[in-house]
């Protein structure tokens, strides 16, 4: 199994900075793919971010240029650099992973959430 946890959660005021991590372990052989999604009360999930092992990037178009995704590969970790934040990214952030674990079989994980707040 795989397992993911985040952290960097928190608490800021509009145009602040936060940066979450998310640290993967477990019987990884190796990880394709990396990302991000959010929550917000009421609302579905959606995708944020994701990295590629490549280092390929993209972002929903409301985050670009204020968000950057990047990975350490050798660490199996993937950060979210998040700046000039606005209370509409207020959510429970999601990291997710997807790979293939060393029985041969594929896996796709996710974190348990870690909170960001914007607040004015």
């Amino acid at each position: 199994q795989v397992q993911l946890v985040e952290s960097g959660g928190g608490l800021v005021q509009p145009g602040g900075s936060l940066r979450l991590s998310c640290a993967a372990s477990g019987s990884i052989f190796s990880i394709s793919a990396m990302g991000w999604y959010r929550q917000a009360p009421g609302k579905q999930r959606e995708w944020v971010a994701y990295i590629t092992n490549g280092g390929s990037t993209d972002y929903v178009d409301s985050v670009k240029g204020r968000f950057t995704i990047s990975r350490d590969n050798a660490k199996n970790t993937v950060y979210l650099q998040m700046n000039k934040l606005k209370p509409e990214d207020s959510a429970v952030y999601y990291c997710n992973a997807k790979g293939l674990e060393y029985s041969g079989g594929d896996f796709g994980s996710w974190g348990q959430g870690t909170q960001v707040t914007v607040y004015s």
